[in-house]
């Protein structure tokens, strides 16, 4: 009852979905009843330009389907700031709800890495369906600091982690690179990080890819989770800091950027050369997800 109440909260707060709650609990009841009758994975239009498979136990692609666009601001500013040139990396792409957006709504060449092979698969479908072949390259591997072969959990959806000592949960033994290693001849445009509290490590093993000055903007969840690793979110925030980054708040109806940081509630984009990433987004073609212009 706790989880039903918290998406509904969820919905009615989100900056999409309260412009029409009516639809989006509507969506919310139809794909709650569906499931009940169809076990099996269901095809809903995304964007568009894309479409996103979701299956029962997914978390963060159901909230898509309700709202638009689960984490609103952050995907509402990867599709303002990229370009069909750009490199997007997607480091812990999931199912591929940023991918997609990136490749098959923008045009923008991406690499996407996930290490759990079923969540992996899940990407590779989506990336299939949106016939995304030759602007995706999938990478089913973890990101850290150091090459090396690290211990996963494996049915934990948007929450899969690293274990380092274990914990009782089941885990699976996943190849671990660097992003140095794997992106020695890419430049990447904007970088998102979401890896459920390793992102201290991933960024260890990043420094040339950091002083790359091409990478403009990095999207990384900062909520706490790295203390299990010895890591606070203010050490990866002065780290970034050191490499001329600065913190920033999206706004995407505006299009207004504001120095600013959101530790301990989600993502938090970074930003260097800001005035070059202020002229992308604000002079970027509109959206519209749900009869809704941003």
């Amino acid at each position: 009852m706790k989880t039903f109440i918290n998406i509904i909260q969820f919905i009615i707060s989100h900056p999409l979905a309260r412009r029409n709650k009516g639809e989006a609990l509507k969506r919310f009841f139809y794909y709650q009843i569906s499931k009940l009758f169809n076990p099996y994975p269901i095809v809903y239009t995304y964007t568009d330009k894309t479409k996103l498979i979701v299956e029962k136990g997914m978390t963060g692609a159901t909230g898509n389907i309700y709202c638009g666009l689960h984490e609103f601001e952050d995907m509402a500013f990867l599709l303002h700031f990229l370009r069909p040139d750009d490199l997007f990396v997607d480091i812990g792409a999931n199912v591929g709800s940023y991918t997609v957006l990136a490749s098959g709504q923008v045009g923008a060449h991406t690499i996407a890495i996930e290490p759990v092979p079923s969540t992996f698969k899940r990407l590779q479908n989506n990336i299939a369906i949106n016939y995304l072949d030759e602007l995706v390259t999938s990478l089913n591997i973890g990101i850290g600091s150091k090459q090396e072969t690290l211990n996963f959990t494996a049915g934990l959806d948007t929450v899969n982690h690293v274990v380092l000592e274990s914990d009782g949960s089941k885990v699976i033994s996943v190849i671990v690179d660097t992003l140095d290693r794997l992106l020695i001849e890419y430049h990447p445009s904007l970088i998102k990080i979401d890896v459920e509290g390793f992102e201290s490590e991933v960024l260890r093993g990043a420094t040339n890819i950091l002083n790359d000055d091409k990478l403009k903007a990095i999207i990384i969840e900062l909520n706490g989770s790295g203390r299990k690793y010895g890591f606070s979110d203010e050490d990866i925030h002065d780290k970034l800091v050191s490499m001329g980054f600065t913190a920033y708040t999206y706004e995407p109806f505006s299009r207004i950027l504001s120095k600013g940081q959101n530790m301990g509630g989600g993502n938090t984009l970074y930003l260097r050369d800001v005035h070059y990433v202020l002229d992308r987004i604000q002079s970027s073609d509109q959206i519209e997800i749900f009869r809704i212009k941003f």
